[in-house]
């Protein structure tokens, strides 16, 4: 009898430690992830009381009003449609569910959820709908507009730029974009977020990656010299460069290359031995270091998680998967944020959108600031990186993104999609200036070369920013 007594009381403690272990995984996952359980589509409260709302203004970082409510809680947006088209993404529709917009992501402040009850209590004794918080963004709806303006406008793609200090996005573009006012125009896929969600081949912007593979398992990088033959058999598959046409027999081969100049000229033959010569477990080591196959959870943002593969890892895989393809996919905002990550001497920011959350009254209901999300390189690795990019644009085949008398660093890619005309053209940048902490990815689907698409619209975004005291 006993026994039996103790082991019963020894299923009770576990079940009420299970219990409290419940109950604190509960309150912290409310905590941390409130505005995902708010804004969440299975969340039919909350679409409830929104009814009694009059939803709060969202604002851009100079007090731009991009969204505002009429007297009946309807979403009312600026008069200027080619701002409100280049803000869309950034800001939302009521018309879509867009997750990773402000009116969906921030939804607990902008309806009201966060309000006291004091503030509840005062708007029943006066018989008044309740009134959301405001919220402050960190873009500027003027860049956004601008840079919109430069993007091919029958191309898909996306533009982001972001603070590398403190991970602040400035800009958020995604195309084909659309009016919040007329969605019913909308052209198919225009409510995705293609800096977010979209996830395609890097192509040889993530030679960043494999060069900082290198870095820390090569110790005789500086020494070596690499030769590309114009093609390189790999099991059963044939590693090319750019320009390479082996039905008509033209190959387009560099050489002996050292590391840096491989990079400069963006050879694939070369960052393809090294693929091989590291192995797979080494490479894929380094991408997970730069978030490759993490669970991203920002704390205001809905981000695709990256993939690096880990399945068919052949040799003809690994090799195309140090120059960039294989099956490699990963979002804009991803690849803008690895560039930030060199710019920053090695520490990679948590992007973020949301300045502040200002209540009715005027009053601070919440304000966020910079927090770092990992540290894939040290200040050594980062600095060789950052001299290689700046070569890139000074001599090498980013040349168009240019500025004089200010140092911009950059990677060029042109990312192969089966059943493409064109490559998807990339660009990742920033500016080592340090006043102007600035990076950003450009990609437009099917149009060709990143040097000669993307770099140039890159060029005239960094152009924008410093003229306009960034």
């Amino acid at each position: 009898m006993k026994k039996l007594k103790k082991n019963i009381l020894r299923a009770a403690f576990v079940l009420c430690a299970l219990f409290a272990l419940l109950l604190g995984y509960g309150a912290y996952t409310v905590s941390v992830n409130s505005n995902r359980w708010f804004s969440s589509t299975l969340n039919v409260y909350a679409r409830q009381k929104r009814q009694d709302v009059i939803p709060g203004r969202i604002l851009d970082r100079s007090g731009v009003v991009l969204a505002s409510s009429d007297g009946e809680g309807e979403r009312v947006y600026p008069d200027d449609e080619a701002l409100r088209r280049a803000t869309v993404h950034a800001v939302g529709s009521s018309a879509f569910n867009m997750k990773s917009s402000a009116e969906y992501f921030y939804a607990a402040y902008l309806y009201g959820s966060r309000l006291s009850f004091p503030e509840r209590l005062g708007y029943a004794l006066k018989g008044e709908k309740y009134k959301g918080d405001d919220v402050v963004l960190t873009i500027d709806s003027a860049l956004n507009a601008y840079a919109a303006s430069l993007f091919p406008q029958d191309k898909k793609g996306a533009a982001v730029v972001m603070n590398y200090r403190t991970g602040e996005v400035l800009c958020l573009l995604s195309f084909p974009n659309f009016d919040p006012r007329n969605t019913s125009a909308a052209p198919s896929g225009a409510s995705i977020n293609r800096v977010t969600q979209s996830l395609m081949a890097p192509g040889s912007t993530f030679k960043i990656v494999t060069y900082a593979s290198v870095l820390e398992n090569m110790t005789d990088y500086q020494s070596r010299t690499f030769i590309c033959g114009g093609q390189l058999q790999a099991g059963n598959r044939i590693i090319t460069d750019a320009g390479t046409d082996l039905e008509a027999g033209k190959i387009t081969q560099h050489g002996a290359l050292t590391l840096r100049e491989a990079f400069l000229k963006s050879c694939n033959n070369t960052f393809a031995q090294i693929a091989l010569e590291l192995g797979d477990a080494a490479l894929r080591r380094t991408a997970e270091s730069f978030g490759f196959n993490d669970n991203f959870l920002f704390r205001d943002l809905v981000v695709e998680n990256s993939r690096y593969p880990t399945s068919n890892r052949t040799d003809g895989e690994i090799a195309w998967t140090g120059a960039g393809q294989s099956a490699l996919a990963v979002s804009p905002l991803h690849m803008c944020m690895v560039a930030s990550s060199i710019a920053n001497d090695g520490t990679m920011m948590e992007p973020w959108m949301i300045l502040e959350a200002r209540t009715a009254s005027g009053g601070t209901r919440a304000s966020f600031s910079a927090r770092q999300y990992r540290r894939p390189l040290n200040a050594a690795q980062a600095a060789v990186l950052k001299d290689a990019m700046r070569g890139v644009v000074t001599g090498g085949t980013g040349t168009a993104a240019n500025l004089s008398g200010v140092k911009v660093c950059g990677k060029t890619g042109s990312a192969e999609i089966d059943g493409q005309e064109q490559t998807n053209a990339w660009f990742l940048g920033f500016l080592d200036e340090p006043a102007s902490p600035y990076a950003l990815a450009v990609v437009v689907e099917d149009a060709g070369g990143g040097g000669s698409v993307s770099a140039p619209i890159a060029r005239q975004i960094f152009s924008w920013l410093l003229s306009h005291g960034y």
